[in-house]
């Protein structure tokens, strides 16, 4: 760790020294050994200033070598692009020397001698997908190294550098940081296994790209739309279809993400047959011709009260827990034995149990833990299907009870229930315990039909996995959603205040796990104390001001700065949102207009306001879930109680 009272003051040498260069290169405001980084999700193992912000020169030369992740070196040079040098040169080691550049960008092996010497006491962590990043400033020039464990820790080593950008003045420049990072978890990302309309090509490219972008390694292909994995299973892909899965596996693996392909045989599989093996075979090898290296076989909502033939109660006996964990143990150590096995650079199986949502043990989960092949991955969603919180005790409980680590596949921000009808699912990932990393082997959310309002919950997910420990959802929150607005402070707070409205998170009970707008409510909360306090006018100025943000944030998001796919997929709530938020401003105004004995005001605002909720109250969204065209829920049991109340006080 670089914190020695004695290793800064060389620093500040180094830096003091440097200082004639830098000038020549941008005049900027001297970041000094106080001035915070820029923050970076997920959120590093090990970051310190150690320098100050490296001005970003029109030219910069990138040293790389055959060794060198090419996904990682193309990011690199695009980000240098995007932030003002207009000529990249790419060498290898040793060519730099005479170039006469003010920064120099060494990238890949940490044991590389020129990455190394600029890396300085900062050591590659042992972990896979680690990484080392660290600026250097010396008379002759600025350096900047990122050294990666392996390949994917070369890319995402670059992941951070991206967040390291900082304005100066006109220009750009980098953060001075020493970064020393790596994953609790192997396992990060998502899993398409949500019901209802499907993504799009375009949705799923799109996340994969987001994936890549927030050091999550693994989707998995789930999609319960495609016929081809559930119903039709035996059947292979078209043609066309089978090659847009290609495009996404290759775009998968562009990302350092892991595209794994789950087939789900269950509903009509018979076991015992030589012919349902084999076809599922065929199916993993179509697909593991396109590159596909991960697979999974999932037994997720079927029952086990019947077989699909009689050779299976031949087999495995009467239906039942035990006799289909039998089964199913029985196909899962025939892949594992005669695909994954065999197939080189095949993943450990994974698969998700008919019962997948508990704590207690049964006869079921006795075969799996005592004959399963102990390589194969299996997934737990909690101890509901949408758990309110996750613990690392339940996490230890149920890894005894499958006799390995588990896999979480996390129902959140998932919208495809009942409960969650006119939602969408904007909450911050939450109520996950620190310490799950040592019973987990990886994390994966079940995102929405709508993609990327699901990156919000997500991003968090995927900070989580990385760092469990340095996870704090109301710190990662924020950024998910500045994110969407690419970094704009006027957007990221619309987007703050809208999510707010979107905050439920339900479970299949009553009660939900996160509240709904919590933020209005404590608004809410505090002006009507101060309104019967006697404090009437201070109450309404505050509220009002916040309820003009409802009313406005609506076409704040709108106007180009957030993210269009998350305008579009948002529309309908927003809406409502102006619907609702108008109404807000105009029945506060009534009250106020009452207090000071203006009845016709009072009138003519109130009835405007019941004009904006009943439009509000008509507002649709389009067919995009299971639960079909609904009215959009716009902070509900709090703006509308609000509303409610305030008319009440206003015509009473």
């Amino acid at each position: 760790m670089i914190s020695s009272v004695q290793t800064r003051l060389r620093r500040l040498a180094t830096v003091v020294a440097a200082g004639a260069v830098l000038t020549a290169l941008v005049t900027i405001p001297p970041a000094t050994a106080t001035t915070p980084l820029p923050p970076v999700a997920p959120t590093p193992q090990s970051i310190n200033r150690v320098s100050s912000d490296v001005p970003l020169p029109d030219q910069v030369v990138v040293v790389t070598d055959e060794h060198t992740d090419a996904a990682a070196s193309d990011l690199l040079t695009s980000l240098l692009r995007q932030h003002g040098a207009d000529a990249v040169t790419t060498v290898a080691p040793g060519e730099e020397a005479g170039l006469g550049h003010r920064l120099i960008v060494r990238l890949g092996d940490p044991e590389r001698a020129d990455v190394t010497r600029v890396l300085g006491e900062l050591t590659v962590p042992d972990q896979a997908e680690g990484y080392v990043l660290r600026t250097a400033l010396s008379p002759q020039a600025a350096e900047l190294a990122i050294g990666g464990r392996d390949a994917a820790g070369q890319y995402y080593g670059v992941q951070t550098l991206r967040q390291l950008f900082v304005r100066s003045g006109q220009r750009w420049a980098i953060g001075g940081a020493g970064v020393r990072d790596w994953p609790n978890m192997g396992l990060r990302g998502s899993i398409e296994g949500f019901y209802g309309p499907p993504w799009t090509t375009a949705d799923r490219l799109r996340q994969l790209a987001f994936l890549g972008e927030v050091k999550a390694n693994a989707y998995i292909y789930s999609a319960k739309d495609d016929v081809y994995l559930r119903d039709q299973w035996r059947d292979p892909y078209p043609p066309e279809e089978l090659a847009t899965l290609g495009d996404l596996v290759r775009t998968a693996g562009a990302h350092h993400v892991e595209f794994t392909y789950a087939l789900s045989p269950g509903v009509s599989i018979c076991f015992s047959s030589p012919a349902d093996v084999a076809a599922v075979i065929a199916k993993f090898q179509a697909v593991y011709d396109l590159g596909v290296r991960s697979f999974s076989l999932p037994f997720d909502d079927i029952s086990y009260t019947k077989w699909n033939c009689d050779g299976d109660q031949a087999a495995f006996g009467d239906p039942g827990q035990a006799a289909a964990g039998r089964a199913q143990v029985s196909l899962l150590n025939t892949i594992t034995e005669n695909f994954v096995k065999t197939h080189e650079g095949a993943r450990p199986l994974q698969t998700v149990p008919t019962e997948y949502s508990d704590l207690s043990d049964s006869p079921y989960k006795t075969e799996l833990r005592e004959h399963l092949d102990p390589s194969v991955v299996v997934q737990w969603t909690g101890t509901d299907v949408v758990p309110p919180s996750i613990t690392t005790d339940e996490a230890k409980q149920v890894s005894a009870v499958y006799g390995r680590k588990v896999f979480l596949w996390d129902n959140y921000p998932v919208n495809d229930y009942e409960q969650s009808a006119g939602r969408l699912l904007l909450a911050p990932y939450d109520k996950r315990e620190a310490g799950l990393s040592e019973h987990l082997s990886g994390i994966v959310a079940n995102p929405m039909n709508q993609e990327t309002a699901s990156e919000v919950a997500e991003f968090g997910a995927a900070d989580f996995a990385w760092n469990d420990a340095g996870y704090a959802a109301q710190r990662s929150w924020p950024l998910a959603l500045a994110r969407l607005a690419g970094g704009d402070p006027q957007a990221s707070a619309a987007l703050e205040v809208f999510a707010d409205l979107e905050h439920l998170a339900p479970t299949f009970g009553s009660t939900p796990w996160q509240p709904q707008a919590p933020v209005l409510a404590a608004k809410a909360a505090e002006f009507w104390h101060e309104w019967q306090a006697g404090d009437r006018f201070r109450a309404a100025q505050e509220l009002r001001a916040y309820a003009v943000r409802i009313r406005d944030a609506a076409a704040v998001i709108r106007d180009g700065r957030v993210t269009d796919s998350f305008v579009a997929e948002a529309g309908p709530w927003l809406d409502a949102t102006t619907l609702w938020g108008s109404a807000m401003v105009d029945q506060l105004d009534a009250l106020v207009a009452a207090a000071h004995g203006d009845s016709l005001a009072a009138q003519r605002l109130t009835a405007s306001a019941d004009a904006f909720t009943s439009k509000a109250k008509a507002v649709r969204t389009g067919n995009t879930n299971r639960w079909g065209i609904r009215q959009p829920l716009i902070g509900d049991g709090v703006l509308d109680t609000f509303i409610a109340q305030a008319r009440a006080a206003t015509v009473g």
